[in-house]
């Protein structure tokens, strides 16, 4: 059967170009399909083509509208510069505290338990937590016998599940907490290679990890209530670092920056009535961490007064406060000046942070030990966490460690405050 030509439709045949007169005009466009009205607008159906560019004007806006930015960023940095400058003359305002609810972490000692007297005496009810139930036990009966309120939770803030645990029970005992200080820390002192890995992960668990579960714990109901405050108890070791306190170096530099950018986090979200203060000290004096510590030119902090300073910086809002303040000026030279003058300050400055009797390995082998709690100085749990890699070198050091009587006072700084998590430092 022949078809006839004449029956085919004319859309079906090629107009020259190998494509349908139906379905494209020759230029590999759809007809009646993509193209806008020549308004920029694109009719329903079809499909969007991107309008022309603007031009000069929008060029022109955009220049403007970064201009109006930079120059009111100007404006706003000169109003906030003359406002800290009428501060500094007249002095910052001052909040009171006699209506909040703080949490000290580490208050069963040091810092953390001076910080609880001053509070208890301002009549804030103080929470501490702390892992030595004994320390928790002295804080209470200090704070109590001053006529302040204070109640103690063993809790180990290492563990998210603890922290979390707690503070549900302090909601319905207490109520919300409007003032948390992160103070707990522990150190190690030793030499990178010569820190078992076990206590590298305890710094940074307790020194920045636990901020993100107790900060996570009690922000929701301060921005529910839009009241709260978060200081953070860092340290000098966040801003500049120090031989034989690399992992707690490290740790720090974490919480300053954790300080940093949550209070910037809280500005964008538009919670500006939820404070954060970053505390930075030098070396504190008596409280067991840097106890024999060699340092120079600055002299190292009494704790009465640094507690005073951390109350005093809390209740202005002060955003950071490096103690004692002077060291603020030195910190921007270690970005202006080259590595060996800075180098050459930090090693002059500390010459040791963490002065020991013993080879550094065998002070390895006490900290292991005691962080485990044991009363023999080597245990097959202090064994596994020596950074050793035969059995003839645990066999040597083994040898070693049963030739040397141990000092009536530790050369680690991590058995001098094995009792409490609440002693602060550099």
């Amino acid at each position: 059967m022949v078809k006839n030509n004449n029956n085919l439709m004319a859309e079906d045949l090629p107009n020259g170009n190998g494509l349908p007169n139906g379905n494209a005009n020759g230029h590999g466009i759809p007809n009646g399909h993509g193209l806008s009205n020549g308004n920029g607008v694109v009719h329903a159906g079809q499909e969007s083509v991107a309008p022309p560019a603007t031009g000069w004007r929008q060029t022109l806006w955009n220049s403007w509208d970064a201009f109006a930015d930079v120059a009111w960023f100007i404006i706003c940095c000169v109003g906030f510069i003359l406002q800290d400058l009428y501060y500094i003359v007249f002095g910052y305002p001052e909040k009171e505290l006699k209506t909040d609810i703080a949490l000290i972490t580490g208050g069963g000692n040091g810092l953390g338990r001076l910080l609880a007297e001053r509070l208890g005496k301002m009549g804030t009810k103080v929470i501490i937590w702390d892992i030595n139930k004994k320390g928790i036990a002295e804080t209470v009966e200090i704070v109590e016998e001053a006529g302040g309120y204070c109640k103690g939770y063993v809790v180990d803030i290492s563990k998210k599940e603890e922290v979390y645990k707690a503070a549900d029970v302090i909601r319905e005992e207490v109520g919300d907490i409007t003032l948390l200080i992160n103070n707990a820390g522990v150190v190690s002192g030793l030499h990178l290679l010569d820190t078992p890995d076990h206590l590298i992960e305890r710094s940074f668990n307790v020194n920045v990890m636990a901020h993100f579960w107790t900060t996570k714990a009690f922000l929701p109901k301060m921005i529910e209530n839009d009241r709260g405050h978060i200081a953070t108890i860092a340290s000098l070791a966040g801003h500049v670092g120090i031989s034989k306190l690399v992992d707690y170096c490290a740790s720090k530099f974490a919480a300053v920056g954790f300080d940093e950018a949550l209070r910037l986090e809280l500005e964008v979200l538009g919670h500006t009535n939820i404070r954060t203060t970053c505390i930075c000290p030098f070396f504190i004096q008596a409280t067991g961490m840097f106890d024999d510590v060699n340092a120079r030119w600055v002299p190292t902090l009494n704790p009465n007064d640094v507690a005073d300073r951390v109350i005093s910086a809390i209740r202005k809002n002060e955003k950071l406060a490096v103690i004692p303040g002077f060291l603020k000026a030195l910190l921007s030279l270690k970005w202006t000046f080259p590595w060996g003058c800075v180098g050459g300050l930090l090693r002059r400055l500390v010459p040791d942070a963490s002065p020991q009797g013993l080879p550094s390995s065998i002070g390895a082998t006490a900290t292991a030990t005691s962080a485990s709690a044991s009363a023999s100085p080597v245990n097959a749990k202090s064994k596994s966490s020596i950074a050793t890699t035969t059995a003839a070198d645990m066999a040597a050091l083994d040898a070693e460690l049963s030739s040397v009587t141990l000092p009536a006072k530790p050369p680690s700084m991590l058995i001098q405050r094995t009792p409490s998590l609440g002693e602060r430092v550099l």
